[in-house]
């Protein structure tokens, strides 16, 4: 099984902001959200091996899972670039562009194809592994988009179409025949801590 794992939250998400690769830490409310899905993964998934992003947020959210994860660039949140710490709407029309075309880039930033150019070989790498045993993947939003639309056969057009909160768990199946979305989004285990 292949679990994908939102970080906790963070001051910056918090208030709204993207933070693409701004490497900053969990906020209180993170810190136990972070807590909640170790507890849980641990639990559900012993044994498991565990991959992180190199930032912060995600690194600390993976070391509530297992003391030592594996990291791996290619699961880093998506760059914004020049938009880093804006709110969307600071963005102006420049968002909504981006919305309709995955091949926009922010300047200074990353496009959403690329994104998906960097984390599907990844999964891939992982999917023998994944088939055969439990692999946890602790990430960022984007990063899980991507990974949720290869495991639905879709591309960065799909990514709008998906809500991820903070500290959530998605897990895909590797079969025979491929990448299954067995499960999206559950925050089950947050229960009372906010998303």
């Amino acid at each position: 099984m292949l679990i994908l794992v939102r970080h906790g939250r963070t001051a910056v998400n918090a208030g709204g902001r993207l933070q693409g690769h701004m490497d900053v830490p969990l906020d209180d409310t993170g810190v136990a959200q972070a807590r909640a899905v170790g507890e849980v993964l641990r639990r559900t998934f012993p044994g498991a091996r565990v991959i992180s992003s190199p930032l912060v947020r995600a690194l600390d959210t993976a070391r509530a899972i297992v003391d030592e994860p594996e990291i791996d660039r290619r699961f880093i949140e998506l760059d914004y670039g020049d938009w880093d710490g804006l709110r969307m709407d600071e963005v102006g029309d420049a968002w909504r562009r981006w919305r309709d075309d995955p091949h926009l880039r922010p300047p200074n930033g990353e496009t959403l194809v690329e994104l998906d150019d960097r984390v599907r070989p990844a999964l891939l790498e992982l999917s023998g592994d994944a088939r055969n045993g439990d692999v946890i993947v602790v990430s960022h939003v984007s990063p899980i988009k991507s990974a949720v639309t290869w495991a639905l056969g879709a591309g960065p057009e799909l990514t709008w179409r998906l809500s991820l909160h903070r500290a959530s768990i998605c897990t895909v199946r590797i079969g025979p025949n491929g990448p299954v979305l067995e499960s999206f989004n559950e925050t089950g285990h947050l229960e009372g801590l906010g998303k």
